[in-house]
């Protein structure tokens, strides 16, 4: 790239468009305005009528482009390319926004010739055939995982389908999530990318357990406790690691637990609710909750393991606080094989119904 100055046709230039939601279209047209403006403003502009918020919208494009400013405004005027009247309405909306001289407007929209002479700029007309990338909004909306591959990492993270596996100790969650990922990433195409998320408490629990061992080479896990404090600790890692999973996987990421099911597991250690670890689980939209009931499965000590009587309770609470939050959830029983069979069928129904973008406002003919 240039330096600052150098090779620059531009002063301020501006990019338009409602990113409802961006797609690699619209970073390959704010990219070409950055290499020829010594400055660049992106406008985002979306009706009160649509799904997705502003304030989402801009924080996507902010991450996309750093050296760009980003900027949002609601515009609910109605879309009529033919009146000058409602033009104008849009441009005091637009003038606003920006708050300053436009010296080139870039767009790959038939509007921009208009666009460009009401701000006194120069048009530059960016892969209007959409030959780079064969993209648009409006096919994102109709059918996101036809163009999963256009979506930049933000998106995809909002958009993916999250299942999660959790239940009580030796009830098989780990071996469900990691055969739920495989299932998917056998399918080949975008799906090859199907992510799996770790239980980061697991990892957590290893690693106090060798620290006791380095103390005391005889210690188990009998010998290993835990504090209330370390749960809000647990919970944010696991969002962390899940989220980050899902802004570079396919259309849907499979999660061995979650923060939510961390607060249950602070009931069972420590016998009450922390509050604190209920909030953090709030925070982040899961799609799909699979419960892997401790019947039908042997318990085995693997070493972390300690309370094979507290199986059907840990089952009965997981239930009961699926329900108290009206989480979607499936409870799973039988044999490996049939848990599989029916998580697949689940997770193939949830991802059957699609996702649901509200219409933006209709263009006037």
């Amino acid at each position: 790239m240039s330096a600052p100055g150098q090779g620059r046709r531009h002063g301020h230039g501006l990019v338009l468009g409602k990113f409802y939601p961006p797609h690699a279209g619209h970073h390959h047209l704010v990219r070409t305005a950055q290499d020829q403006c010594e400055r660049l403003t992106v406008l985002v502009c979306a009706a009160s009528v649509e799904s997705v918020p502003l304030a989402e919208r801009v924080a996507w494009m902010r991450e996309a482009h750093p050296g760009a400013r980003v900027v949002g405004a609601v515009d609910d005027v109605p879309v009529d390319l033919h009146d000058p009247e409602i033009w104008e309405a849009h441009m005091k909306i637009f003038r606003a926004a920006v708050g300053r001289r436009v010296d080139a407007v870039f767009t790959s929209e038939e509007y921009g010739g208009e666009l460009a002479r009401r701000f006194g700029a120069a048009e530059v007309c960016v892969d209007p055939a959409r030959e780079l990338f064969p993209v648009s909004g409006t096919a994102v909306r109709a059918d996101p995982i036809a163009c999963w591959e256009f979506l930049g990492p933000a998106v995809r993270a909002a958009l993916t389908r999250r299942v999660v596996v959790l239940g009580a100790e030796s009830t098989g969650t780990t071996t469900l999530s990691r055969d739920l990922a495989a299932h998917y990433r056998a399918r080949g195409a975008v799906w090859a990318k199907t992510g799996w998320v770790a239980e980061y408490g697991r990892r957590h629990s290893e690693e106090k357990l060798a620290a006791a061992r380095a103390a005391d080479p005889t210690a188990s896990w009998s010998d290993v406790s835990f504090t209330s404090a370390e749960f809000p600790a647990i919970a944010r890692r696991q969002d962390e690691d899940e989220e980050r999973a899902a802004r570079t996987g396919s259309p849907v990421l499979f999660c061995d637990t979650d923060s939510f099911a961390t607060g249950v597991w602070h009931e069972r250690y420590l016998g009450t609710r922390h509050h604190e670890v209920e909030e953090i689980a709030e925070a982040t939209r899961r799609d799909l909750y699979l419960l892997t009931d401790d019947a039908d499965v042997p318990f085995e000590d693997d070493g972390l393991r300690d309370a094979p009587g507290l199986r059907p309770w840990m089952t009965r609470r997981f239930r009961e606080r699926l329900a108290e939050t009206d989480r979607r959830h499936l409870v799973l029983t039988g044999d490996r094989r049939t848990r599989l069979e029916t998580a697949v069928a689940a997770v193939d129904g949830l991802l059957a119904e699609g996702w649901h973008f509200a219409a933006p406002l209709p263009e006037r003919r």
